[in-house]
């Protein structure tokens, strides 16, 4: 007798349950299957953005698993995205000279990539999605050499930021 009581009450909690509206894989519109990168355009001064946020969309696409990453011609919906500003602010200073207590410099960095980006469907005037801005941010040591610290600081600034185009454009249906 207890183990119908249990299998009725588990088969109660399947049927409540179920209608929460919980979905179990991909949020994407079921009609979207694919999806390809533009090249992206870059509105700052920092050089080298174009290619290195590019391949990091694509590198979160296939990570995220929603849609497959394919060429243009092929694509059910292309991303177009642009660089609009890249910050840096100090985040702690140390001590420049032992001999005196008044010089200090920067030595950790924070760096903000803000991208703006919107979704078309290929041979549609509206687009699927809308201009979004999202932003990526990261903390970046300067070391003994400053450029390769900015650097590396951009590049995870961008991966940051397209890891949230990714999750924004494919879980904001």
């Amino acid at each position: 007798m207890r183990k119908i009581h249990l299998a009725a009450l588990a088969a109660f909690l399947l049927v409540v349950c179920g209608g929460c509206g919980y979905r179990v894989g991909s949020l994407m519109h079921p009609q979207i299957k694919t999806v390809a990168v533009a090249p992206v355009q870059n509105e700052t001064v920092e050089y080298n953005l174009t290619a290195q946020v590019r391949n990091l969309l694509c590198e979160r696409f296939m990570v995220d698993g929603s849609l497959k990453l394919v060429d243009e011609k092929e694509a059910d919906c292309i991303v177009y995205a642009r660089v609009t500003d890249v910050r840096f602010a100090e985040v702690s200073w140390a001590k420049n000279d032992k001999d005196r207590d008044d010089i200090f410099l920067p030595n950790e960095w924070s760096v903000t990539l803000t991208i703006e980006y919107s979704v078309i469907i290929p041979g549609r005037v509206q687009p699927l999605v809308a201009a979004r801005k999202v932003t990526g941010t990261a903390n970046f040591e300067t070391g003994p050499d400053q450029m390769i610290g900015r650097l590396n600081g951009v590049r995870q600034a961008a991966y940051d930021a397209s890891k949230n185009v990714v999750s924004s454009f494919t879980e904001g249906w």
